[in-house]
């Protein structure tokens, strides 16, 4: 059963997010986390806050061995975006969006998948 955490709301968009994301796709917990500790993107490091609260939950409330989890699946959809108003020349005004994006993490115990298969 796979153990899920979720962050709502960032304040980067979901193409430079998802950009990170698919490094860790299916990696284990310690070489994931590793990854994103030398990836120097501001993302990366909101993934390793959430990859680490996903696997907190399934030590705390699954009963799972940190050791044997691996990412199982990793999702970012686009979150709002906020309206701005940027000033632009001879006192007129031009509008731009804050994007923003929602991450899904799901941790899963790499042995129960295997026992499962046969």
């Amino acid at each position: 059963m796979a153990v899920r955490a979720r962050s709502k709301g960032l304040g980067i968009s979901a193409k430079k997010m998802r950009i990170v994301c698919d490094m860790v796709r299916g990696k284990d917990i310690a070489s994931a986390v590793s990854m994103l500790r030398f990836t120097q993107s501001p993302s990366a490091e909101i993934v390793m806050k959430t990859i680490n609260s996903a696997v907190a939950n399934a030590e705390n409330n699954d009963f799972m061995n940190r050791d044997s989890l691996h990412v199982s699946r990793i999702t970012v959809d686009e979150g709002p975006r906020l309206k701005r108003i940027r000033p632009r020349a001879r006192g007129r005004a031009g509008s731009f969006n804050r994007p923003s994006c929602h991450l899904i993490v799901e941790v899963d115990d790499v042995t129960a998948n295997s026992e499962g298969g046969e």
